[in-house]
């Protein structure tokens, strides 16, 4: 069932799990994904990238996500992931999206504020709630994981207080993309920052992390964790491993999604979002 984001979150902190976000790209990623939730009875988060969104593949791709999700047996949250701009996000709206991000974390604080605090007013008008983020979540192959300039609980109240966002996310050492070498996670900071603020946490670059990171990270209040990059490594590997003999697209890309729900069930029982529906 199609559900909003505060929806899946409130789940989440009830139940001191984390909601697993998964990044889509075609039919075939998103019926992984639901294959894998509907398995294990998970709720979780199907997100498209702002470039997707605002490219043509978003066109396409959007009505895939919202038949998978009103369809499926368990909540289905549909987000844009990093909107870039306005435009990604009014696109979003009219494609049926059920959460937005938007993400002017590379703003100074005070611009990224007003810029949040915008998108949450304008989502408001059609009950849509927002994930805004703070601090600098870049890229693991400039080795921006081993960053220390952590979002501060200061920041992180200001921000939420004055912005009226559902989810927050953090920079606490990880970035986006395959790591260089395994992220050092700020674990005290994420729990000063959960006790402090109304709203959810969230990790992104959760591709790579080490698992008892991850487990760390969800007892000190992390409720979403974003996986982009290994969703793709996952597809992509079985896609290249498939006989070209095999050349009825339909039956060629049974085992890539079949590799996207594997990699998929993974990923909700380290998250702990099994069977909570």
């Amino acid at each position: 069932m199609l559900v909003n984001l505060k929806y899946v979150l409130d789940l989440a902190e009830k139940g001191n799990f984390a909601i697993p976000a998964f990044n889509v790209y075609n039919m075939e990623t998103v019926m992984g994904i639901i294959k894998a939730a509907e398995e294990t009875k998970a709720p979780v988060i199907i997100q498209n990238y702002s470039r997707l969104v605002t490219n043509e593949e978003g066109y396409y791709l959007a009505p895939i996500v919202l038949a998978a999700a009103e369809k499926a047996s368990v909540p289905v949250c549909f987000h844009l992931d990093h909107g870039a701009s306005e435009e990604a996000v009014v696109r979003s709206l009219r494609f049926g999206a059920t959460g937005i991000m938007i993400d002017k974390s590379l703003l100074p604080f005070e611009e990224n504020v007003a810029a949040t605090k915008s998108v949450v007013e304008l989502c408001k008008a059609v009950g849509v709630e927002v994930e805004g983020e703070i601090g600098h979540v870049g890229t693991a192959a400039n080795g921006d994981e081993q960053t220390t300039e952590y979002t501060t609980v200061e920041e992180a109240k200001t921000f939420v207080e004055n912005t009226g966002v559902v989810a927050l996310a953090i920079a606490v050492g990880t970035a986006h993309g395959r790591y260089k070498k395994a992220p050092r996670i700020a674990i005290d900071r994420i729990a000063e920052i959960h006790d402090a603020v109304d709203a959810s946490l969230v990790l992104h670059g959760g591709s790579g992390i080490p698992d008892e990171e991850i487990k760390a990270s969800i007892k000190a209040g992390i409720r979403k964790i974003n996986f982009g990059t290994d969703i793709c490594f996952s597809f992509l590997d079985k896609v290249f491993e498939t006989s070209r003999d095999v050349y009825a697209i339909d039956l060629f890309m049974k085992d890539a999604i079949e590799n996207v729900k594997e990699f998929a069930i993974k990923k909700i029982k380290l998250l702990g979002a099994e069977n909570r529906i």
